[in-house]
C-alpha cells in the first residue's frame, strides 16, 4: 500500500503526500484543492452539493481497451484520493499551445453563450465532455449533457447552439494528439492500493474485492464510498469529519456487468452512466428512471450499490428494482448472502447488510415478455430533482385479460420504499379495466400514511399515488 496519490494535471504527474501536506485532508474535494492553486481559479463553487455544475471538471481514465475515457464530474463531490491514477482536466487546460481556443470555447464566443461568466467554465467542461464522447450529438444528447449545469443569466439557447456547432470534429483536438503521451503517464502511475493515515482520518482504497472485504472486516465502522455523491455532502454541507473511509472506486470486480439469457448481473460499483446503455432493451423502466437520476455529472459517479445501501425512502432506483424482482448479493469474510431487494431494506435507511459486509452485485432476472413494467417519478422539475414520490409497477395478465400478477412499488409514501399490498390483493383476479382501477385507487390510502415535507404535502402524495396507478392502466390498457 502507498500513502500518497498521483494524477495528471497540467500535462504532468502531480503527487500529494498527505503526511507532508497537513492542510489537505483525504476528504478534501477536488474543487477545494483546485481553488487553493493559483492557476486553477476557473473552477467555481456554486452549491457544493452537485446541483449547479459550476465546478464541473473532466476526468480521463484508461479503459480496458487502453483508450482514455473522458467523463464530466462535479468536483465538489469527489475526494482527492479518487483521482489517483487519473487525468484531471480543468477549463484552464483547454487552451492550445498556440493559445487558441478549444472548439467548444470558440463557439460559445460566437454564439454569445456567456454573460457574467460565473457558470461558463462549468458549461465549457460539460461541452468538452460531450465533444470527446459524441460526434454530431442529437438535441436530446445535448440537453442531457447540460442538465447538470445551471444557467444563471444567459439562457440555454445559445449554449445549446454552441454545442451543436462545435461537436462536429469527430472528437479530434489537441487532447487526441497528446493521448499517447498521456497514456504513458497514466501507465507509469503504480496501481497499488492506498492507505492514507493522518492524525484524524484513515482513508483506505483497496485494489481488489478480496482486499476490500478484508478491510471491511478489520474496520467495520468505516464508511463505504464509491462515487461519494451522497457521502460527500456530509463533508461539504455538514462539515463532518469522516474518521474512517473505505473507497471502493478502484475495485474492478465491482464494476463488472455480465449478461446471460436468464439474468443481468450488475456490479455494485458500476457507474449509472455505464449501466444505462446495457439496461435499455431488457429493462427499459430502469433506463427511464436512470435518465432522470441526477445529471450526467452525477451518473458518472453514482452507483446502483450506493443507491441501494442508502435505503432512502425516495431512492429513485429502489421501486424499479423491487418491480423487477431484483436481488442483492452481500459478501463478507464469513461468506455470501443474497436477498430480494424488497427484503433487503428493513426500515428508514436501514438494511440487512452487516457492518463487515459489502454489497457486491445486483441481479436482475429477465422477463418472459408477458409483463409490462413502467416507472414514474413525480418531482417539482423534470431533471436533477429529488422525487416527491415515485412508483414502478409491473403487470401480467392471464388469457382472459384478468390480473395474474401485479406489483405496485412506491417511493416517498412511507419510511421506506414499499409495495401497496392491499391494492395489489384487490386487483388480483379482477379484469384489467377502468372500473377495477377506480375501485382499487381508494385502497392506497390504507396502504400508506405519507407525511408532509418540503417536497410535497401528504394529501398531494395520496392523490398523486392514485393517479399514477390510473396512468399505468391507461398506458397498458388494450395491450394484452
Amino acid at each position: 500500500m502507498q500513502s500518497s496519490i498521483s494524477f495528471i494535471l497540467d500535462g504532468k504527474i502531480t503527487s500529494i503526500d498527505f503526511g507532508k501536506a497537513p492542510e489537505i485532508k483525504p476528504t478534501t474535494t477536488i474543487l477545494n484543492y483546485l481553488r487553493s492553486l493559483p492557476t486553477h481559479k476557473g473552477t467555481k463553487e456554486g452549491c457544493a452539493e452537485g446541483d449547479c455544475g459550476a465546478c464541473t471538471v473532466v476526468v480521463g481514465e484508461l479503459g480496458l481497451d487502453n483508450r482514455i475515457n473522458y467523463k464530466s464530474v462535479d468536483s465538489c463531490l469527489v475526494f482527492l484520493p479518487m483521482l489517483h491514477g487519473k487525468h484531471l482536466i480543468t477549463v484552464e487546460n483547454l487552451k492550445t499551445p498556440s493559445h487558441e481556443l478549444h472548439p467548444v470555447q470558440q463557439t460559445m464566443v460566437e454564439t454569445s453563450g456567456s454573460q457574467c461568466g460565473y457558470c461558463t467554465p462549468g458549461f465549457i467542461m460539460s461541452l468538452f465532455s460531450l465533444y470527446k464522447n459524441k460526434n454530431k450529438p442529437s438535441r436530446e444528447e445535448i440537453d442531457d449533457a447540460l442538465t447538470g449545469n445551471l444557467c444563471r443569466c444567459t439562457g440555454y439557447r445559445p449554449i445549446i447552439e454552441a454545442a451543436a456547432k462545435s461537436c462536429v470534429h469527430d472528437r479530434l483536438d489537441d487532447f487526441s494528439n497528446l493521448e499517447p503521451i498521456t497514456r504513458n503517464l497514466l501507465q507509469s502511475i503504480p496501481k497499488e492500493s492506498l492507505r492514507i493515515h493522518t492524525p484524524q482520518q484513515l482513508y483506505l482504497r483497496p485494489a481488489s474485492l478480496g482486499e476490500a472485504i478484508t478491510l471491511k472486516h478489520q474496520h467495520p465502522d468505516a464508511i463505504l464510498v464509491c462515487g461519494a455523491t451522497d457521502v460527500a455532502l456530509r463533508v461539504t454541507k455538514q462539515h463532518e469529519l469522516l474518521k474512517e473511509i473505505i473507497d471502493l472506486s478502484d475495485v474492478s470486480e465491482l464494476k463488472q456487468i455480465t449478461e446471460s439469457d436468464a439474468e443481468l448481473r450488475i456490479g455494485a460499483g458500476a457507474f449509472l452512466s455505464d449501466i444505462m446503455p446495457v439496461v435499455l432493451k431488457p429493462f427499459p423502466a430502469l433506463h427511464d428512471m436512470l435518465a432522470v437520476f441526477g445529471s450526467q455529472q452525477i451518473r458518472n459517479l453514482a452507483t446502483l450499490g450506493g443507491n441501494l445501501d442508502t435505503a432512502s425512502p425516495i431512492g429513485d432506483t429502489l421501486p424499479v428494482l423491487i418491480a423487477y424482482n431484483a436481488r442483492v448479493i452481500l459478501e463478507g469474510v464469513n461468506g455470501r448472502r443474497e436477498f430480494p431487494v424488497e427484503d433487503f431494506i428493513t426500515g428508514y435507511r436501514t438494511t440487512r447488510r452487516k457492518a463487515d459486509e459489502i454489497i457486491t452485485t445486483i441481479v436482475l432476472p429477465k422477463l418472459d415478455g408477458r409483463s409490462w413494467v413502467k416507472a414514474y417519478k413525480v418531482s417539482k422539475r423534470k431533471d436533477l430533482d429529488i422525487a416527491t414520490l415515485s412508483g414502478c409497477f409491473r403487470l401480467e395478465l392471464d388469457n382472459h385479460s384478468a390480473v395474474k400478477m401485479i406489483t405496485l412499488a412506491y417511493g416517498g409514501m412511507a419510511e421506506r420504499v414499499k409495495r401497496a399490498t392491499k391494492t395489489e390483493q384487490f386487483l388480483l383476479g379482477n379484469p384489467w379495466n377502468r372500473e377495477a382501477i377506480e375501485n382499487a385507487m381508494p385502497l392506497i390510502d390504507s396502504d400508506f400514511t405519507p407525511i408532509s415535507d418540503v417536497r410535497g404535502g401528504a394529501e398531494f402524495r395520496r392523490v398523486a399515488a392514485k393517479n399514477l396507478l390510473l396512468k399505468f392502466w391507461s398506458e397498458t390498457n388494450g395491450q394484452s
